[in-house]
């Protein structure tokens, strides 16, 4: 297994490189997205407010690679195309926010109703009460939720090989391709996704702790 890894060392670097490109975009994208959703779930007019439910509830009762494969090989036939590498980050992305989107509901429901009721006697607008006092203490509270999100998209990320990027599972496939070394190339590409996802795990867990409520560092 090392003279594969040595062998094919560049093509591992392109790929952990595209693997972290597609995480982190589609994180940030689905980031924006559910920002949005929230907005207009609690100050949208109610058929604003359906159609929410309704991109939630498609993005999470279809599966991931019909998204992918949907954005690649659909939007053609409307005269929308793109390359395997964005469509993977926008459907990746698109998929992300309707979950994202309930982790900062959660957040949000879990924020005291005191402090709303507190924020609206001092005269602060409902936008201002959302943007100063809910949103702020929401996205804290939704940090491990987020966490969690960011290394599932790291391994989500995977399926963008089944439209020809060359990320590292698509790596893992070139090389099984070239040496017929099937359960030695792949156990190196789980190796390096469980290398890559434990330096998430730790470097998050570091920010949690780092920005959890002052008193509650322990039980982060």
């Amino acid at each position: 297994m090392l003279d594969l890894a040595l062998t094919y060392s560049e093509l591992l670097v392109q790929g952990v490189a595209r693997t972290l490109a597609i995480a982190l975009l589609a994180f940030g994208l689905g980031f924006c997205v559910s920002s949005l959703l929230t907005l207009a779930r609690f100050f949208a007019p109610r058929p604003l407010r359906l159609l929410v439910h309704a991109y939630i509830d498609f993005f999470r009762g279809t599966p991931l690679l019909v998204q992918i494969l949907l954005l690649y090989f659909g939007l053609p036939s409307l005269g929308v195309k793109l390359d395997a590498f964005t469509a993977a980050v926008v459907a990746i992305g698109l998929n992300s926010g309707a979950y994202q989107a309930e982790i900062l509901r959660t957040a949000i429901k879990g924020i005291p109703e005191e402090q709303v009721l507190v924020a609206r006697s001092l005269g602060l607008s409902e936008a201002q009460v959302f943007r100063y006092v809910v949103f702020p203490q929401a996205v804290r509270n939704a940090l491990p939720g987020l966490s969690n999100e960011v290394v599932t998209l790291l391994k989500e990320s995977a399926l963008a090989s089944v439209i020809g990027v060359m990320e590292l599972t698509r790596v893992g496939e070139y090389m099984t391709a070239a040496t017929f070394r099937a359960l030695e190339a792949f156990t190196l590409v789980a190796l390096i996704y469980l290398a890559i996802s434990y330096a998430f795990f730790r470097a998050l867990r570091a920010g949690e702790r780092r920005l959890a409520i002052p008193g509650f560092e322990r039980w982060v």
